[in-house]
């Protein structure tokens, strides 16, 4: 496999691209850090998670079974912004995740665990089969997303996941970046078809073809986002 001069030094230079998403913002106003977030393991090393096994793919979370201090409220239909903390340093895909919070459970003693996940967005390359690839994240410094106007009112974790592919060549190669805002949500109808749900762990497999990747060479031309397709209202 080849692998050229200016792919090697983009490779070495993504160890010092470590990020966390650490603040929310709704209708122009941020939380306070880890607010509404909960925080994660990575709150200093900001490094990723690469098992896609691990417990971790939940929500990351340092002090497991701790909610975070606040829940956001939001319309459905509109926006949620994750504020990145210092910028999305890698090349790949992003993505959002919601799971409802049952009964007898609020955003902050929820734990996500099992099939309550479906996804809301997600996005993919520009360039394929060239030497320029980007990905619409490439560099921001908060990422937003919209909640869909059908969900169902109540609270919600609100999960967002971005994949760094640039040593995704091998596998246990990508690395995870994610996060979990507690939210509450009103005015949605109610009728939204979230179809099968997922579990993080679970949603993923290490050999997935969108997360075993080789992004550099030989070019690729296609990408297959993993996990569920998104929801549509």
């Amino acid at each position: 496999m080849k692998l050229t001069t200016s792919v090697a030094l983009l490779a070495a230079a993504g160890v010092n691209a470590h990020y966390t998403f650490y603040r929310t913002k709704v209708n122009g106003v941020s939380s306070g850090d880890w607010e509404t977030i909960r925080i994660t393991e990575n709150h200093y090393s900001h490094g990723p998670v690469q098992d896609v096994n691990s417990p971790s793919m939940t929500c990351y979370e340092r002090d497991v079974g701790t909610g975070a201090p606040k829940t956001v409220s939001v319309q459905a239909g509109g926006n949620v912004t994750f504020e990145v903390h210092t910028l999305l340093g890698h090349p790949g895909p992003l993505h959002f995740y919601m799971a409802k919070v049952p009964a007898g459970k609020t955003a902050a003693t929820f734990d996500g665990k099992g099939a309550v996940w479906f996804k809301i967005y997600e996005d993919g390359p520009l360039g394929l089969g060239t030497d320029k690839i980007t990905w619409p994240s490439d560099g921001k410094t908060e990422v937003s997303v919209q909640i869909p106007s059908c969900v169902a009112n109540g609270e919600y974790l609100l999960r967002v996941e971005h994949i760094a592919l640039h040593s995704a060549g091998s596998v246990g190669g990508a690395q995870l970046y994610l996060a979990c805002a507690q939210i509450s949500v009103t005015g949605g109808s109610g009728s939204l078809n979230t179809g099968a749900l997922v579990s993080f762990p679970g949603a993923y497999k290490a050999t997935d073809p969108g997360i075993l990747f080789q992004l550099y060479w030989p070019r690729p031309t296609s990408y297959i986002n993993p996990g569920p397709p998104v929801v549509k209202c």
